[in-house]
């Protein structure tokens, strides 16, 4: 095998979120002569950036895109803050949405395009009410207002258990079971290697903090467009969540992917890629 480089350039921003210091792992890619259309993509709970590693290959996207895809914080190489050790890692709409803001302020971003899946996407319909004028486009992936849960939280972090390993079981029935089995292991992988406590902690802003329900009807595409995309095996964001959701949203666009799950870009990447690009086509068209 030929030694090959990734045009991924990752590096660290050291700034304040929520008031303190953190040290956030940053990865990017984009048009050879530098500019393009700012996308900043958002994992999904408990994993990381690593979801996006395909997006930031794909020469179709970044030859007009300029793509960023950042860890939060206790996520992949992103370090908590100091002090973590003493406090219960819970993740809040106001921090998660702030933290959006200050990256793209840190980075000195304008009008760009965010595309968050899972949390998110639920995030991305927080950033639409709340800083639609900010943003070119919205792509909320498994994106819905709510999702009822069905499964115990408690069981994700005990000293009896390996939570990454639990947390794993519970997500590798949301993926297609025609998505490519290497794929699908490196999503779970992600999982498995998550630090203790942080799917739970991220599953309180998705369960608890973020219920979108009574909030929807004030987005306003007209200002900022709104493209939801949602796999057909997802049984947490279920298609019917995605479509009541923008039910009351006029002017969203959905798709229900065929052939895909809970986790698109990772899961089945060239699938995913059918989807995306035609949505990326038709934000730049209207740059």
């Amino acid at each position: 095998m030929t030694p090959l480089f990734e045009p991924i350039i990752g590096r660290y921003l050291h700034l304040a979120l929520s008031g303190r210091p953190h040290r956030l792992y940053i990865e990017e890619a984009g048009p050879a002569g530098g500019g393009g259309i700012p996308l900043v993509c958002l994992h999904t709970a408990g994993a990381d950036g690593r979801q996006f590693r395909h997006i930031l290959n794909d020469e179709a996207i970044t030859k007009h895109y300029r793509v960023i895809v950042f860890d939060m914080p206790w996520h992949g190489k992103s370090l908590p803050p100091e002090g973590f050790e003493r406090e219960e890692y819970k993740l809040t709409t106001a921090a998660y949405t702030q933290m959006v803001i200050d990256v793209c302020d840190a980075l000195r971003l304008e009008k760009p395009v965010v595309m968050g899946c899972s949390i998110g996407g639920r995030l991305v319909l927080n950033l639409a009410v709340e800083h639609a004028k900010r943003f070119r486009a919205l792509i909320g992936l498994e994106c819905a207002d709510y999702q009822q849960p069905w499964y115990d939280t408690e069981w994700l972090h005990r000293p009896d258990v390996h939570g990454g390993e639990v947390c794993a079981a519970l997500v590798s029935g949301m993926m297609a079971p025609q998505s490519p089995v290497a794929s699908r292991q490196e999503t779970l992988w992600m999982y498995k290697s998550a630090g203790p406590g942080v799917f739970k902690g991220d599953l309180h802003f998705y369960r608890i903090d973020g219920d979108m329900r009574d909030r929807t009807s004030r987005i306003d595409t007209n200002v900022c467009p709104l493209y939801m995309l949602t796999g057909e095996y997802d049984f947490s964001c279920t298609p019917e969540d995605t479509e009541r959701t923008a039910s009351r949203i006029a002017g969203a666009q959905v798709t229900i992917m065929k052939e895909l799950g809970h986790f698109p870009m990772s899961e089945n990447p060239a699938q995913f890629r059918r989807y995306i690009l035609p949505v990326l086509e038709k934000i730049r068209a209207k740059a």
